[in-house]
């Protein structure tokens, strides 16, 4: 459906509408976003991607929530970026494990010119073994994102974080008007945007509301949009900051939901912490995506063969990656889609 006609695809939320969405009974408000989610996707397939750092540490923004910030002593082994040859090696290992999806992070105010060429390397590389491919580098300018698109990178990631008004307690080293700009940059050279946040940073409903506002009122909503839960590091300014009640962060997976129903909403970072009950409860909420793995850049994730074994017990199954074929491979592969809806089977041994 044209986005123009389907009058749930709205860019002019504002943040009293939201609030409404916020302030539902929790079960009014999961019936609607799963209702919504239905009517856009298949409610039991899961967007699985890998996320892999590439360059680890030293990097001089100051992000109140990052083990990677040299502001910070966290403990963390430096790292320089990574040879291409062994990124490419960490793309084969995700794909053999059921990722779709290779995701590449550099800890990076913004990417310099010397490293540029490495970077597209890799995306190329990766964009060969027929995997979709996202990197966050920190922010872009134009030219910047024009190679990278050029290169085949299909998704970038930059996240806005919080709500504007809360952003300067949490970073001082970029404003949000440059995360804003970098998000431009990357629309415009045509990659799809991967942007969400974090909850649980000591903000106030109220800046879940911003947050969750900002980004649904994009001129296009985030083909993806993380949600990521905090996780406390010890040594950084967030380590002692109150724990997140975790039927509000149900609440946020879904209201994103709702304000973008055609987006991926993926449950990312924080997944460690959360019980099997939380997360089967987030995706009830409408997330369809997870990052995968045993690491989510320097924060640990749960291992994948844990995630596969929760999938087999919900029901659910990875959503394969949608990729170029010729007319008659794209044949075969629209009739096996058929078979598939056809048989219509509840539940699908997603260990093998």
């Amino acid at each position: 459906m044209n986005a123009q006609l389907d009058p749930q695809i709205r860019h002019d939320w504002n943040e009293q509408e939201v609030q409404a969405l916020f302030d539902l009974p929790f079960n009014d408000l999961l019936f609607r976003a799963q209702s919504i989610h239905r009517t856009y996707f298949d409610p039991n397939e899961v967007q699985v991607s890998t996320l892999l750092s590439i360059k680890t540490g030293a990097c001089p923004e100051d992000c109140k929530y990052c083990p990677q910030s040299a502001h910070y002593n966290t403990g963390l082994e430096k790292q320089r970026l990574m040879e291409v040859e062994a990124v490419l090696n960490k793309a084969k290992e995700a794909k053999a494990k059921g990722s779709t999806r290779f995701c590449m992070g550099a800890a990076w105010k913004n990417p310099n010119k010397r490293d540029m060429p490495y970077v597209l390397e890799m995306v190329k590389g990766v964009k060969a073994m027929g995997l979709e491919t996202c990197m966050t580098l920190g922010m872009l300018n134009e030219e910047q994102a024009g190679e990278l698109a050029e290169a085949g990178l299909d998704y970038y990631n930059h996240n806005l974080d919080t709500s504007p008004d809360y952003y300067d307690q949490i970073i001082t080293t970029r404003t949000y008007s440059d995360r804003l700009d970098t998000l431009q940059h990357v629309r415009d050279s045509g990659m799809k945007i991967c942007s969400g946040g974090i909850i649980g940073m000591g903000e106030r409903k109220k800046d879940r509301i911003g947050l969750l506002a900002q980004l649904a009122n994009l001129p296009v909503h985030p083909e993806s949009v993380p949600i990521n839960m905090l996780v406390k590091v010890k040594g950084t300014p967030l380590e002692d900051v109150e724990d997140l009640d975790p039927i509000d962060f149900v609440r946020c997976i879904a209201v994103a939901r709702i304000l973008m129903p055609k987006s991926h909403v993926r449950l990312s970072a924080g997944r460690e912490d959360m019980s099997d009950e939380m997360q089967a409860m987030c995706f009830m909420a409408g997330a369809n995506s997870i990052f995968y793995g045993e690491c989510l850049l320097t924060t640990p994730n749960p291992e994948a063969h844990k995630d596969m074994q929760l999938f087999k017990r919900l029901g659910l199954r990875p959503e394969q990656a949608i990729v170029d074929h010729n007319d008659d491979e794209q044949a075969e592969v629209l009739s096996k889609q058929v078979q598939k809806n056809d048989q219509n089977q509840p539940f699908y041994d997603a260990s093998v």
